[in-house]
């Protein structure tokens, strides 16, 4: 397998996550199969727009109330019209995400393991 620095193992889209927001999203390893991201976001933080172009199993390590939102402020996801938040310990399934940036708005860290699936 192909190591971080293989061309063939980086994002191509010019907002990936690891280039615009680099404070909010960790690389704990990446190869040319699997990039997997440490996110974490504190209450009140704003991610800068960014994109995620794999998709990705999430793992819940903390969650807070978050809004998604796309390029020009509108709302993509507003995670309090979920029936139940995620617990911690629960795994989730997100598809490629286009450009958007991310609001906590909620009261504790918002704190995600991504294992992007890059094949």
């Amino acid at each position: 397998m192909a190591d971080a620095t293989d061309p063939g193992a980086r994002a191509r889209h010019p907002l990936d996550a690891m280039t615009v927001s680099p404070d909010n999203h960790e690389i704990l390893i990446e190869n040319d199969r699997v990039r997997v991201l440490d996110t974490r976001l504190a209450p009140g933080e704003r991610t800068p727009v960014h994109s995620h172009e794999w998709p990705a199993a999430l793992y819940v390590l903390s969650w807070s109330a978050f809004v998604r939102h796309e390029p020009d402020g509108a709302v993509l996801v507003d995670s309090r019209q979920m029936p139940a938040p995620p617990a911690p310990g629960q795994a989730l399934w997100s598809a490629p995400l286009p450009p958007h940036y991310v609001e906590n708005v909620g009261d504790h860290d918002l704190h995600i393991i991504a294992v992007e699936l890059k094949t």
